[in-house]
């Protein structure tokens, strides 16, 4: 199985949405600098999904020779320009923000009522916050709530599976073991999708800096009330919408803090202004976050990025 993660399925969409005679005028290699060969015959962005401190970025990006390899630096969020403008200094006449987007939105709104079985969903990998979580499930008191937890290390493909997954089979074994914890593995983004219609909180105690966050656009555009951690980019991605959990790095506090906080959603999540913000959020993400209207912002660049190297 080839990896399938954010940045492939966002390549996807923009291969789907955008004419490809525009894109074949263009060079576009994601998150790693020259793991395709620039080319000598069009315009060449790198469009970066990846943090600034990532191994496969980090080294490419302090050799300030480099920045002038690529014409154009496409990133996914203004988080991530920022924190390469400042840790690298790349040229900021390079740069532009163009954030991530998706393309499946309900139909319909799924109100909560009061005395049902409240179910949580987990959908990233394991060393994003997994350990966090089930450390706060098991403080969690409130017999209706559940959490389904999709994390494997699958996503990236076989390869990375048979290299990385047994480091964290302990985390697996945990999920397994809670009573009021489901532990689902792995599942492709249409199942997921599919089965979102079926949950009420997106609980994401997220301890790694994320530069965008398309699992919680995709949670958050279905109405689930997101508990998160103000880290990296998610408080840009989540805007006003969720409970934020303040970040730290003492991860069982750390858990506390954010099985205080889904005790007290659970107990807000039937009231009226509860269903209200369900609503605006909603039409928040389908206005902001559409590739329907993504293809206009890559369009109007790719053009304007032609028109300058003329």
């Amino acid at each position: 199985m080839n990896p399938i993660g954010g940045t492939e399925l966002q390549y996807n969409l923009l291969c789907k949405y955008v004419d490809n005679e525009l894109l074949n005028k263009f060079q576009i290699t994601t998150s790693v600098p020259e793991k395709h060969e620039l080319s000598k015959t069009k315009i060449n962005i790198l469009w970066i999904q990846n943090s600034y401190d990532q191994p496969n970025v980090a080294p490419w990006f302090k050799e300030k020779d480099n920045h002038n390899k690529y014409d154009w630096y496409v990133f996914n969020s203004h988080w991530c320009a920022e924190k390469y403008r400042m840790v690298f200094n790349v040229p900021s006449n390079k740069c532009v923000v163009i954030k991530n987007a998706i393309e499946k939105f309900p139909n319909i709104i799924k109100e909560y009522k009061q005395g049902d079985p409240i179910n949580l969903i987990y959908t990233s990998t394991p060393w994003r916050g997994l350990s966090v979580l089930l450390g706060a499930m098991q403080l969690v008191k409130n017999p209706l709530i559940k959490c389904h937890v999709y994390s494997s290390t699958k996503i990236y493909g076989d390869n990375f599976q048979q290299i990385n997954d047994e480091m964290y089979k302990p985390l697996y074994d945990q999920a397994q073991q809670l009573e009021n914890v489901v532990y689902k593995g792995y599942a492709t983004n249409e199942e997921i999708m599919h089965n979102m219609k079926d949950y009420h909180i997106y609980a994401y105690p997220n301890i790694w800096e994320e530069t965008s966050c398309i699992s919680a656009i995709e949670a958050l555009s279905f109405g689930l009330h997101g508990i998160v951690t103000n880290y990296g980019a998610l408080y840009e991605t989540c805007s006003e919408w969720p409970t934020y959990v303040q970040y730290s790095d003492d991860y069982k506090n750390l858990a506390r803090a954010f099985a205080y906080a889904i005790e007290g959603i659970a107990l807000q999540l039937h009231t009226d202004g509860m269903k209200e913000l369900q609503k605006s959020q909603m039409g928040f993400y389908r206005k902001f976050y559409n590739w329907e209207n993504r293809k206009h912002e890559w369009t109007q660049f790719l053009k304007g990025a032609l028109d300058a190297k003329s």
